[in-house]
Order: C-alpha cells, then structure tokens, then sequence
C-alpha cells in the first residue's frame, strides 16, 4: 500500500516513465490524454523498474485484512460449483494460498462442503504470472484455476466469462478505472444473484466523515459530487445502486487507511447511478474525481 514517501517517488519515476510515452499522442491532446500515458507506463513496469506502490504480490492473508470482516468466512464456505474472480490479481497469489494445502489446515470450517474447491478465476491488465502460478495449474488440471491477461473487465461479456458468487478486488481495478459506474456496473453483471463483491478504497471520505485526507493539503484520493457540487460519499453512492446491499467498514491498520465495502447482489434490476470524471491524475492508485450526472 501506500506511504507518505511514495506519492514523491511515484511522481519522480512518472517524468521518466513519461519521457517515453510523450511522443506516442497527437499534439494539443488532452490532460487527461497525458495522465492516461502516465498511468499505463505504470501498469507496464516491472522488475526493477517498477513504480513503487504498484503492487502485484498480495498473499489472500492480506485480502482477510484489508477487505470487509467476513470475506475470509465467506471465501472459506465457497463449494466446488462455486465460482471467484479475482480482478487486479497481479501474480495470482492470493488465489495459489486458497489451493495451498495450508489452507484446510487454517480454515475448518467448511472444509467438507469445499470438497474441491471453487473455481477461481484470476484477471490482469498484465500478464504476472509466476512459476508457481504454471505449476500449481498443471497439478490442478482443467480450468480449476484461470489466469486473464490483456484485456480489462468492460471487455469481457457475460458469456466469456459466466457468473460469479465471489468477485473481489483489492487495489485492482475499483481503484484505478477511469470509468468507475462502468466498472461496478459490469462487476455486479458477473455477480450471481445473492452473490457478493469485496473491494476496498484508500484515502476516501468515510462514512462516518470523521477524516481528512492522508497527505497533506491533498484531495482525497476518490472524490464523488452531486450534480450542484455537494460531496457524496462513496459509501452512499454504492448504496444507491438499486438491487444490492451494501456495508462499509473502516480498516485503520492500513497506510493510508482503506474503506472496505461488502455489496451483495438481491435482485437482477440493477441500477449504478452514472458518473463524469471530472479529474484523472496518474499514480498508484490514481487521483480521481467524478460528478453525478443528471
């Protein structure tokens, strides 16, 4: 996740990224147009030239710690005509510990009804697989586990990928898209019917509105506001949504502290109230800001 020191790094590994990305627009393109190079020269880093704060390494032990109080319950009552997807998986880590014969050792519960596990599917915009990654769905056999790569979640059609009854999110895509009523839109389209998306936010305005934004005279780093201007919260924003229930829970061991969200599917009619982006600016996650549109 983040700190204080990153958002500087970032910004200085961004003017070199940029030096190679500059010259690929058209002239008088937009900032926008400007900020989306940037942010894809993040996405293509890598080895030792990655940006620091993109993470693609996440252990499932950290999706338990970060997203919202019962993820690790629900994951674990998951049975093997189940399906979870992973979005922003990176190296597919956290699918490989669920496989990891620890796993069972850890979570007894439900362990009968598991039987073979769910199908677990993991998606990236880069393809960050690890050996282990290769190895473990050989053993595995036929398509128990499932890495996409190239293409983001707007480009995919139900019929590609089916429904799920987890998806979850940690940093992924949530995060980072430019169109955020889009994203969600086409999550809960792969969500089946009582089925439940975890994700979560840093830096936002909590529910409670108790904070401030982490770094000093600096936006929040996902801002939403009314057709007139007034701030809606992220959290009343998703609830909103016709057809799901959602809970937002606050997890302050995080740096900057994440707003984790639970939002389940209850019915088929679903309604994401649309947004603008108004503001894109490049970074791990990125600085974004959106209004309500009439």
């Amino acid at each position: 996740m983040k700190n204080p020191g990153i958002r500087i790094v970032v910004l200085l590994v961004l003017q070199a990224l940029w030096l190679e990305t500059s010259h690929s627009g058209e002239p008088g393109s937009s900032r926008f147009g400007e900020e989306r190079s940037k942010q894809e020269a993040i996405y293509r880093s890598a080895g030792d030239g990655a940006v620091e704060g993109y993470t693609v390494d996440r252990s499932l032990s950290v999706y338990a710690e970060g997203l919202y109080t019962d993820f690790d319950r629900t994951l674990a009552n998951l049975g093997p005509k189940d399906r979870w997807l992973d979005i922003g998986a990176g190296q597919g880590n956290a699918i490989l510990d669920y496989y990891a014969p620890d796993y069972d050792l850890t979570h007894p519960e439900g362990q009968e009804r598991r039987g073979k596990k769910a199908q677990a599917v993991a998606m990236s915009i880069e393809d960050r697989r690890m050996p282990l990654w290769r190895q473990s769905a050989a053993s595995l056999g036929g398509n128990q586990i499932q890495y996409l790569f190239n293409k983001r979640l707007r480009e995919y059609s139900r019929e590609e990928l089916g429904q799920f009854q987890l998806i979850t999110d940690v940093i992924g895509g949530f995060s980072y898209t430019e169109n955020l009523s889009l994203f969600v839109e086409k999550v809960l389209g792969f969500l089946e019917l009582n089925g439940v998306f975890y994700t979560v936010l840093q830096d936002v305005h909590w529910e409670a509105g108790t904070n401030r934004p982490y770094y000093k005279d600096a936006p929040f780093l996902t801002e939403i506001a009314n057709a007139e201007g007034a701030e809606v919260k992220v959290c009343s924003w998703l609830k909103s949504i016709t057809c799901v229930e959602v809970t937002c829970e606050l997890k302050t061991r995080w740096q900057p502290p994440v707003e984790a969200y639970r939002i389940r599917k209850t019915c088929n009619d679903v309604t994401v109230p649309a947004l603008v982006r108004i503001d894109y600016e490049a970074g791990t996650p990125p600085q974004r800001r959106y209004q309500l549109r009439n």
